[in-house]
């Protein structure tokens, strides 16, 4: 390990603790409000729905945060940016899979990712429901419940299960839809479950082989992809692309299913 990457490794792993101990936070607190949420407002388009639930677990994780980790930046999903006096930063999804939590379905979870100078160095997901907490740090591997993950090792995309997820754009909807049809034939089968940043976990662990997914915001997917990526998946984020496109899959597999998908 370099010098350079020395003095990532050490911080990242207390902000990596940071994370995931306000993620089992918020989600206890989100688990609460299962089979009682309440729309609050719409977004981007009527479909696109936040709950009053949302806003509460992101003034508890921002309260959080800034009493760890004072003099952080904050990008959030539910309010304005909050800019910080160090190096340190968050980027907070307080409740990634609204539409299910409203509806009282699972796949809910609580997205944290911390970031140096920028770099996403250190992030965690709790699966609201199900109780897991998901973490990883930059170089220094991924883990549930404290115990290492890893990719699947599957080999052929005939053989993979692969997850999605639909933009709240109709039109972009539609898109996808036509991707679906090319791609449906060639694997296992398809899975739309609700929350990106599970579903990267889930790569990173090998209940999926893969995951893709269009128009997705740096909150939904930063504490995830880091942690499919520690877990030795091959991830492709929009930053990167320039395609807002994001894709995690086991590494025998990237290849074929990008070029299907993207």
């Amino acid at each position: 390990m370099t010098a350079a990457a020395d003095l990532i490794v050490g911080p990242a792993q207390q902000l990596a603790y940071v994370a995931a101990d306000v993620a089992r936070l918020a989600a206890a607190f989100v688990r609460e409000s299962v089979g009682a949420a309440a729309a609050a407002s719409t977004k981007s388009t009527p479909t696109d729905v936040v709950t009053h639930t949302d806003f509460e677990s992101e003034r508890l994780i921002r309260h959080e945060l800034m009493v760890r980790c004072p003099g952080s930046t904050i990008v959030g999903e539910e309010f304005d940016d909050l800019a910080g006096k160090n190096s340190v930063g968050w980027i907070v999804d307080p409740i990634d899979g609204t539409v299910n939590f409203l509806y009282d379905l699972p796949v809910v979870s609580v997205s944290i990712a911390a970031t140096i100078n920028g770099q996403v160095v250190a992030g965690a997901v709790a699966d609201i429901l199900r109780g897991e907490v998901f973490d990883a740090t930059l170089g220094g591997g991924a883990r549930r419940d404290g115990e290492a993950i890893s990719a699947s090792s599957v080999s052929e995309l005939g053989q993979s299960l692969v997850g999605t997820g639909f933009s709240y754009e109709s039109t972009v909807r539609a898109r996808q839809a036509d991707r679906l049809v090319h791609l449906l034939p060639q694997c296992r089968d398809i899975r739309c479950m609700g929350s990106a940043a599970l579903n990267l976990c889930w790569v990173g662990c090998g209940r999926l082989d893969a995951y893709f997914e269009k128009d997705l915001k740096p909150y939904d997917y930063a504490a995830g992809a880091l942690i499919a990526a520690e877990a030795r998946a091959m991830v492709d984020l929009p930053e990167r692309n320039g395609e807002q496109f994001t894709i995690a899959a086991a590494p025998a597999i990237y290849d074929q299913l990008r070029g299907l998908v993207a």
